[in-house]
């Protein structure tokens, strides 16, 4: 039987790239966008495969209406695609409240809302998939991705138990932590008011977003080739990291948290009361 896909930010990136990946598949798809305008092509292109909604993914009472809406007209949602986001840059010093707000009600709250509308249905069904966009960020984390990492790393947490409370229903939750890929991530990026005194470090990531755009490795097409493959897998992981240079990161990341762990192993361990056996 061939799936429904419900896919937040499919106007561009990563969204675009699952959108076409599934459809070629033999899939339908609806493709959400804060602006459906941006769709046309694709509807056009797949006339009965692709159809085209708003939706702000900040927007809880609209995430609702519109999971009723596709249950409704389609029967189901057998995956829910959240890639919708941006990136952004700063210095914990001199990112805002507001800033770091707007960007977890993007990248962590509307995912949130979206997986708790669709998760009735895919129990009831006893099957379904839920695929989170992170990122290499979501595990580590550089000067001036801090509200950025912050965002990815409480999505991360958030799936992982998400992962452990939907797996007895048969839905699999799949997390993606893309390396630099070929999107428009860097050509919609917001930044914090810049101040000297991080000119050495922050000021290093932001002339990487500013030069950066249009030259990265990868390709979003492979990364939803890998997806689709993940996720068609018997067992799927339940983290994908996507690229030479997300792999390598994220292993050189782990390694490092290893050795300095059994560094630091003896101080850890000698915490409990002197009157507890081990």
């Amino acid at each position: 039987m061939n799936k429904v896909w419900l896919v937040t930010g499919a106007n561009s990136g990563f969204g675009r790239a699952i959108t076409e990946a599934a459809v070629a598949a033999g899939d339908v798809v609806v493709a959400t966008a804060r602006r459906p305008a941006a769709l046309e092509d694709l509807v056009g292109a797949h006339p009965g495969q692709v159809e085209a909604l708003p939706l702000d993914v900040t927007d809880t009472q609209g995430i609702e209406s519109t999971v009723a809406d596709v249950v409704a007209r389609h029967g189901r949602i057998d995956v829910l695609v959240n890639s919708a986001g941006r990136s952004h840059v700063g210095a914990v010093e001199e990112t805002t409240d507001a800033e770091l707000r707007d960007l977890f009600d993007l990248h962590v709250f509307g995912p949130a809302a979206l997986v708790r509308a669709v998760l009735p249905h895919m129990r009831a069904r006893r099957s379904g998939a839920i695929v989170q966009f992170s990122s290499m960020g979501g595990r580590m984390s550089f000067a001036g991705f801090s509200a950025y990492s912050a965002t990815k790393f409480a999505l991360e947490g958030l799936s992982e138990a998400l992962a452990d409370e939907v797996r007895p229903f048969g839905i699999k939750v799949l997390v993606v932590e893309p390396g630099a890929f070929r999107t428009n991530l860097f050509g919609n990026i917001s930044a914090s008011a810049e101040t000297d005194v991080y000119t050495d470090t922050v000021g290093k990531t932001r002339r990487m977003t500013e030069s950066g755009d249009g030259n990265q490795p990868g390709d979003p097409a492979k990364a939803a080739a890998a997806i689709l493959t993940a996720l068609d897998a018997e067992q799927t992981p339940l983290r994908l990291p996507l690229g030479d240079d997300a792999v390598d990161a994220v292993i050189g990341h782990l390694d490092g948290a290893r050795a300095e762990l059994i560094a630091w192993e003896k101080v850890a361990r000698a915490t409990a009361f002197t009157d507890v056996e081990r």
